[in-house]
């Protein structure tokens, strides 16, 4: 982007929302490059999640769909409108043809949020391989006007209530550093956290680098042999 654009750009943004709004805009932008790439992972046992449901609010329901198919016209086009439409549906039916599940959140019958679960496997390369029963849980997003009301968490552990029964794996979930809200979010779940982490992929090979003090105890295989920080391993069961 060149420097009239920004310039343009910035000028644009003070003018529509004023001062302060523009300082914090501003603090976001640079928190996001200075923690660009690093993520924080959280785990969860499945085991030890109750299957029982909890009662939702009356406004409140939550929908598991595992296929394009499945979704509602309006649904569909309220996902696929946040940015390209056309690249928005190859994504859809390229997670369903994987086997993922896409879950929806609403308030009053409106679509307020959704994210996604795949088991066995993750759709881009991961931090490390998971066992044919852990489940990664990913692209979780909550609509403009329905932020604030709890909606995320509220979604994530009945996601978890409904894996639980007949999954004894575990699940994984992971937020970028700079992205407190979803870190306090994430908080108010039954997920624990695992470490932090970068991953880079050059030439068609991922490579990942765990945060300081971290990588002994979470890169030590379910063999009880020490694994190297790479995506090939497993976090340990009992030492994460």
């Amino acid at each position: 982007m060149g420097l009239s654009t920004s310039i343009s750009r910035f000028a644009d943004y003070l003018r529509r929302n004023g001062f302060r709004a523009t300082i914090r805009r501003i603090g976001l932008a640079t928190r996001r490059w200075v923690f660009s790439g690093r993520v924080i992972l959280f785990y969860c046992d499945l085991s030890t999640v109750s299957s029982q449901a909890a009662e939702l609010p009356g406004s409140i329901k939550v929908e598991r769909k595992r296929s394009e198919a499945d979704l509602k016209p309006r649904d569909l086009e309220k996902i696929t409108s946040l940015w390209n439409p056309k690249l928005a549906r190859r994504n859809l039916r390229e997670r369903f043809g994987l086997g993922a599940s896409l879950w929806l959140i609403k308030s009053e019958d409106n679509l307020a949020g959704y994210g996604w679960t795949l088991q066995g496997h993750t759709v881009e390369p991961h931090f490390f391989e998971l066992g044919q029963q852990d489940i990664h849980l990913f692209d979780f997003h909550v609509f403009p006007q329905y932020r604030g009301q709890g909606l995320n968490p509220l979604l994530v552990k009945q996601i978890l209530r409904n894996l639980a029964d007949g999954v004894e794996g575990r699940a994984f979930i992971e937020a970028a550093e700079w992205n407190q809200a979803q870190l306090t979010s994430l908080g108010r779940t039954p997920f624990h956290r695992l470490g932090s982490a970068r991953k880079f992929t050059l030439f068609r090979h991922t490579m990942v680098f765990w945060g300081a003090n971290e990588i002994e105890g979470i890169t030590q295989d379910t063999s009880g042999n020490l694994a190297r920080p790479v995506t090939n391993q497993r976090p340990s069961q009992e030492k994460a």
